[in-house]
């Protein structure tokens, strides 16, 4: 029997990730997900009493998404290639990377004055993670070149506002901010780098890396910094 269109598995016979690699995978995000749950629960507990409601509603949706993005990202990954469901679990891994960017960003941007500029940039920031997010789910394998840039434009996005972050957030919030998007930005060159033995671990090792230092730089501005 033919499958529907959109259940066509396009990368069948592309893909050639030894059990020692998908075993790192695996590694990789397990080691991810104790992380985000671990470390993001420890945040949130002590930023209750030391947070404003906006902030810490952001910064809950930040941890939730990470630990969302974390599980998608694991179920897909290890997901055996010949599956049907592999090409729809692709679909929301990749619509999750967007959710991840301005989860992210919002926690950060809520602790600015709350001027035209700041709304303006939550606006756009969400914007363009919904049309990313549409994308992904409504034209899926279309466009994955275009989306590497257009992760990367979203997620240093806020250097239009590095001014007001510089006098807002302390200094080692923005020094491990700064550090996270640089890991991130580093592990596309990972992710694009198909023929390299074990990318897809070194990729997945730089986004845990990465939201790592963005949790760090949130338990600074809310907890730390507020002692």
């Amino acid at each position: 029997m033919r499958q529907p269109d959109d259940l066509v598995i396009p990368f069948v016979g592309r893909w050639h990730y030894s059990r020692a690699e998908l075993i790192a995978d695996g590694i990789v995000h397990a080691l991810g997900i104790i992380l985000a749950i671990a470390a993001g629960s420890a945040m949130l507990a002590l930023a209750t009493s030391r947070s404003g409601t906006g902030e810490y509603v952001a910064a809950v949706f930040f941890v939730v998404s990470l630990v969302t993005v974390l599980s998608v990202s694991l179920a897909y990954n290890l997901w055996p290639v010949a599956s049907p469901a592999k090409w729809v679990l692709r679909r929301f891994d990749h619509s999750a990377i967007y959710l991840l960017i301005a989860a992210t960003y919002t926690p950060f941007l809520a602790q600015l004055e709350a001027s035209f500029l700041t709304r303006l940039m939550i606006a756009l920031v969400w914007s363009a993670a919904a049309m990313g997010i549409a994308v992904k789910i409504m034209l899926p394998g279309r466009f994955d070149r275009l989306a590497v840039l257009f992760y990367l434009a979203i997620g240093w996005s806020g250097l239009v506002l590095v001014g007001p972050l510089v006098d807002t957030l302390p200094a080692t919030a923005l020094a491990l901010l700064v550090a996270g998007g640089i890991a991130y930005s580093c592990g596309v060159v990972f992710f694009v780098w198909k023929g390299l033995p074990f990318h897809n671990a070194l990729w997945h090792g730089f986004v845990v890396t990465g939201s790592g230092l963005h949790l760090a730089a949130m338990m600074d501005c809310l907890v730390i910094d507020r002692l």
